[in-house]
């Protein structure tokens, strides 16, 4: 195994939840793009706009592709499977993007029947872990000013360093936390 391959084996593992049920967290791959469209077909009108900023009627096969290859460096993403599921299904995805700003942009979304079981702080603190490995100790996020879970989600995990408020957008740019315990088990 290569260094990358290793680095990045420490993101792919079970999880147990406090429910009980067990989830999957992997980097992405690039045949995970169909399963991106699958996510986006199943979440609700508020938790793509809340995303994406825009509902579409499908994610666009160009965005999904886009989406699923990343460099796992400068670009990177997390997702969560369900593993009581029949087929690989992806259930949450968080990623950074850079920026022409130099400070990388966060995204996270979680399917709506999964939400408040904490896979989104979850799913931020490992994506918190990965940008520490590259080297990067700030991230920016665009929060929509009424997704009042997400930007509570990153006040408790991030120092905020800036904070604007334009047309309904929060625009945040964020400075790492030492990494705390992930809120669920992993299973061996």
């Amino acid at each position: 195994m290569d260094v990358d391959t290793l680095r990045l084996a420490r993101f792919d593992r079970v999880l147990a939840l406090p429910t009980g049920e067990c989830v999957r967290l992997r980097p992405i791959r690039p045949d995970d793009a169909p399963r991106l469209t699958e996510l986006y077909d199943r979440l609700s009108q508020d938790t793509r706009y809340q995303r994406f900023f825009t509902v579409m009627r499908r994610l666009p096969p160009d965005w999904a592709h886009f989406l699923a290859n990343v460099d796992y460096d400068r670009r990177l993403a997390l997702v969560l499977e369900d593993l009581a599921a029949p087929t690989t299904t992806l259930i949450g995805v968080a990623r950074y993007e850079p920026t022409d700003a130099g400070v990388p942009e966060i995204a996270l979304v979680v399917e709506d029947r999964w939400q408040r079981r904490g896979l989104g702080t979850l799913l931020l603190a490992e994506l918190f872990r990965a940008a520490a490995d590259n080297g990067i100790t700030q991230l920016r996020a665009w929060v929509l000013a009424d997704n009042r879970r997400m930007l509570h989600l990153l006040a408790t995990r991030a120092d905020i360093l800036e904070r604007s408020v334009e047309q309904g957008v929060v625009e945040l740019r964020l400075a790492l936390r030492t990494a705390r315990p992930s809120p669920a088990n992993t299973t061996p």
